[in-house]
Order: structure tokens, then C-alpha cells, then sequence
């Protein structure tokens, strides 16, 4: 779980201090000017929801000039497959700008850049609810919990299931939280 802290003042923004192992993933991501959204178990712990998570995952956008800066961002991280140990090879541009999962390790850990998540949902519409979170010295967009809750019913696998109670219970604690603040 990442070790995080909230602003007490609801009209602040969400501040979130990612620990070591994702951080500098995300800084690089972003010195490269990479443009994706943050989506899965730590988009959630960004906003605030008790998980554990072992892996990090993006949404990025699919255009050749963000493929480019993915590609180089990828290259500074030496990411490889993960997966399938016999490619060891880096993802390659045609395959990073389509639809598919690439699951990658890094030199700060785990990576899965997804070119869509739940029925199809690539970046651009993502985008729409995504939210503008601080974490360590970098600002990220990041799925909001409403989207990611959707998403895991979409897909309902075992361990989106399993999670669910855990970002609903989140997400109307925030909610609640938001409401006491604007009386």
C-alpha cells in the first residue's frame, strides 16, 4: 500500500506522497511529457481507498508523437515483458499505439501500459473523469473512483469483485466528506 496524506481541508487538493518504487516511475513518465491516466490499484490509493497494489497502471494516449515519448520513457525504465520472459525484448512502437496489455517490469517495478481498460475505453475517454492529483513533486491524472467502479463491474473479475466493497465504501466516504464541507 502507498503511504499517503489528505489534505484535512476538503476544498485543498488531494495530496498524495507515493512511496519509493512509484514515484520515480511516474516521474519519468511524466519528464517525458507521456500523456495517460493512472488507472487500477494505485489510481485507487491515490484517491484514498485502503488497497494493496503490485503493480502500476496506465492508460496512455495512443497518438504517435505520445507513443514516441512512451517509447522513451520505456527505454530510460528498461522495461521487458514480464510475462512472456522468452521476448525479452522492449515494446515496440506498432504495438504500444494499438488496443492491447502490455505487461512490463521496470527498474522501479511492475508496469502495465493498457491501450483500453473495461469495454473499450482507451484515453481519450478516460480523460473525461480522470482528475489532476499531486503526488510526491509531479501532478498525474487519475481515474476517478466512480469511473473505476464502473469499470470493475464492466469486468467482473474475481479480484475486481473483491475490491469493490472497498472503493464504494471510499468513494461515499468521500462524498459525504465533500457535502459536510460545502454546508
Amino acid at each position: 500500500m502507498l503511504p499517503w496524506n489528505a489534505s484535512a481541508n476538503s476544498s485543498e487538493p488531494f495530496v498524495v506522497t507515493a512511496a519509493a518504487d512509484v514515484s520515480p516511475l511516474l516521474a519519468i513518465l511524466r519528464r517525458h511529457h507521456v500523456r495517460f491516466v493512472l488507472v487500477g490499484g494505485v489510481a485507487a490509493v491515490v484517491e484514498g481507498a485502503p488497497l494493496t497494489t503490485l503493480d502500476t497502471d496506465i492508460v496512455p494516449d495512443r497518438s504517435p508523437a505520445n507513443v514516441h515519448r512512451l517509447i522513451a520513457a520505456l527505454q530510460e525504465l528498461a522495461a521487458r515483458y514480464r510475462t512472456r520472459p522468452e521476448l525479452d525484448r522492449f515494446p515496440a512502437a506498432g504495438d504500444l499505439a494499438g488496443p492491447g496489455h502490455h505487461l512490463l517490469t521496470t527498474k522501479f517495478g511492475p508496469l502495465d501500459v493498457l491501450g483500453v481498460i473495461g469495454k473499450d475505453r482507451a484515453y481519450p475517454s478516460l480523460l473525461k473523469t480522470a482528475k489532476r492529483r499531486k503526488l510526491g513533486d509531479h501532478f498525474v491524472t487519475v481515474l476517478d473512483l466512480k469511473t473505476q467502479i464502473a469499470i470493475k463491474k464492466e469486468l467482473g473479475f474475481a479480484k475486481d469483485r473483491l475490491a469493490l466493497p472497498l472503493l464504494e465504501e471510499t468513494l461515499r466516504l468521500r462524498t459525504a466528506r465533500a457535502r459536510r464541507g460545502r454546508r
